[in-house]
């Protein structure tokens, strides 16, 4: 039994106590098994108790011939914007902007939605109508959540991305979709430096001819300013009308355009914050993020609790290693939400802020982006606070939310993520896909569908792309490509990827963008990224075969580094590169990243058999830990 670390303080008066009382379970576990039979039913009590604002209908979940085609209120009408608009009062904070050099700002309610209604005028002005998409490079600042909520108030579809991602980097995901209108950063500040995006953002314009506007974020409030004072109007959309497009890399090609329901995403992000994290009005809520990844989307939905949201932009040790935590002591955060790499970080370097900072109104840390080790469930009770809601999250872009996350009327127990979201069917199988047993290893998946599953992908004929990516492991069932097993106290561990996907500094990415760069390389013949679990976390390593006559040396490696750097973003540099006398292959010729990533992680190889070169595999042994 694993050892608990936190017991809650029952009080009756948290969303999920109430709902738990109502509906007469004496257990998590009972009300869970209630929502996920019950998936009409209890999706209708989520839209209730979150008070949306919209038509919901009378038909709240119809089953269709398979996961995909499955349907969610398919009478309601409503629009994200509005709810997200709905709650806050006129005078009280909405939005907090912080940047790394210092600069902090605030918006109210009140000036949030005067805004919003004049972005939403100005982009009517050059012509945006529904199903229209609208695109945003930029760092993580206000000016991005007003200019998504003014394309969501129009019934526009959103995506975004950081700036750090280079122009081709952008065009391979923005292009795809046809966009608009594009708000492009000027420059950010990461680590003690400027970056300049003044030239990246003219290139990045001239690779998207679609495109009608482009607004700096400089140019922002004065390309609203005309609009001030327009009355809000809000489109009444269907509940699976396109809200966001985000993106997710694979082996091979550009990345896929992930679209999902604006209207899912926010009821499954809010049903978590209400029952999962027990989030509610005036609360303040954080989470360290950039646009580019699905919790910038997460964190946005706060706004519709009525909860103000905290914005960071910047790196989380800059100036100084207690960066974030002096932000949680001086914002008073209900909500202190990190990645399992900056906690351990944080251990690394020796932080105690249990005695240096005054956290006394962090009620629930948050974790994400990769495992959270036991060593670091230990650190963050003994040296960030003793008590504290811990809640490890486990989700990702696919879904825009989580399968795991915290419950707030149950321990955290050390290693786990407490328990299946309400209303996900989470659940571990074996390699036969059946059920697997208390602590067997096997694949996490879900087994009935969710209103946050993607509509599809972009331009994806006959849902090719999306049946590939989530249902070739078990018919039927959501496979999510993550290691897991369940524990006896009804929680999950989870023990890293189970695809080929790699995680680099706490963000999922694909090889295809990688290899486009490397490949480019006169001497390298092939190369393969895989991920490999390291020091409680994980590292990125390239595996590049040379060409004959070639030399490799350090500084063809730094010319790598540097090309993944500038061509694709940082976070697609390697944390090691390695050379390899021979590479994985399929019979036919396909080469095999899940293969190395088994080997080097000390697992057994899956499909050995079907390698033309089974043997290959026996020199990166030589690299397991």
């Amino acid at each position: 039994m694993n050892q608990k670390l936190w017991e809650p303080q029952l009080t009756g008066r948290s969303a999920i106590e109430k709902l738990q009382a109502e509906k007469g379970f004496k257990s998590y576990s009972a009300l869970h098994s209630w929502s996920i039979h019950n998936p009409g039913e209890f999706w209708s009590k989520a839209w209730d108790d979150l008070e949306v604002v919209g038509s919901k209908g009378s038909v709240f979940y119809t089953p269709g011939k398979d996961f995909i085609s499955s349907t969610f209120f398919d009478e309601a009408r409503l629009n994200v914007a509005e709810n997200l608009l709905a709650k806050g009062s006129d005078s009280e904070i909405a939005i907090i902007s912080i940047l790394e050099d210092g600069s902090r700002s605030e918006i109210t309610w009140a000036e949030l939605r005067t805004k919003v209604a004049a972005t939403a005028a100005a982009m009517r002005a050059e012509g945006v109508v529904v199903g229209d998409r609208v695109v945003a490079w930029v760092p993580n600042v206000t000016e991005t959540i007003i200019y998504a909520l003014g394309a969501l108030s129009i019934g526009a579809v959103v995506s975004t991305a950081s700036p750090d991602f280079a122009p081709h980097a952008v065009e391979d995901r923005f292009g795809q979709v046809e966009p608009k209108i594009f708000l492009a950063a000027d420059g950010y500040q990461y680590n003690g430096k400027f970056f300049d995006c003044s030239e990246k953002a003219q290139q990045i314009q001239q690779l998207l001819p679609t495109l009608k506007k482009t607004i700096r974020v400089s140019e922002f409030e004065d390309w609203i300013r005309p609009f001030i004072g327009t009355s809000a109007d809000f489109a009444q959309l269907p509940f699976n009308h396109p809200g966001f497009v985000l993106f997710s890399s694979g082996t091979t090609g550009k990345p896929k355009c992930i679209t999902h329901s604006g209207a899912g995403v926010m009821l499954k992000a809010q049903a978590e914050m209400l029952y999962q994290f027990n989030i509610s009005q005036l609360n303040k809520v954080f989470f360290f993020t950039t646009c580019g990844w699905m919790m910038w989307n997460w964190l946005t939905m706060a706004l519709g609790r009525g909860a103000t949201i905290i914005l960071f932009d910047g790196a989380p040790m800059a100036p100084t290693p207690t960066r974030l935590f002096d932000l949680a002591q001086n914002e008073k955060l209900d909500f202190f939400g990190v990645s399992a790499k900056f906690i351990d970080s944080a251990h690394k370097e020796g932080l105690v802020p249990v005695s240096t900072h005054d956290l006394s109104s962090v009620k629930t840390i948050g974790s994400t982006g990769s495992v959270l080790s036991p060593e670091s469930f230990d650190y963050v009770y003994s040296s960030i606070k003793a008590d504290v809601h811990l809640a490890s999250m486990s989700g990702g872009t696919d879904i825009c939310g989580c399968f795991l996350a915290g419950v707030p009327t149950q321990p955290v127990y050390r290693g786990e993520l407490q328990g299946p979201c309400l209303g996900m069917a989470t659940d571990v199988f074996d390699s036969q896909g059946n059920s697997a047993a208390i602590d067997e290893k096997g694949e996490l998946v879900c087994t009935v569908p969710f209103p946050s599953k993607p509509l599809g992908f972009w331009n994806d004929t006959n849902n090719e792309k999306y049946l590939a990516a989530y249902f070739e492991g078990f018919p039927g069932v959501w496979t999510h490509g993550d290691f897991a097993s369940k524990s006896a106290t009804g929680g999950f561990t989870l023990y890293g990827r189970s695809d080929a996907t790699l995680n680099s500094k706490g963000v999922r990415i694909g090889t295809a963008e990688i290899y486009r760069v490397v490949e480019t390389f006169p001497q390298v013949q092939e190369a393969m990224a895989v991920s490999q679990d390291w020091e409680d976390d994980t590292r990125v390593i390239l595996f590049v075969v040379v060409k004959a006559g070639q030399e490799f040396n350090e500084t063809v490696e730094k010319e790598i580094k540097t090309a993944l750097r500038t061509q694709a973003s940082p976070r697609h540099v390697p944390d090691l590169i390695v050379v390899a006398p021979e590479l994985p292959r399929t019979k036919s010729n396909k080469l095999v990243e899940l293969a190395v990533t088994d080997v080097i992680n000390g697992r057994e190889v899956r499909n050995r058999d079907a390698l033309a070169n089974p043997d290959s595999l026996d020199w990166f042994k030589g690299l397991v830990p």
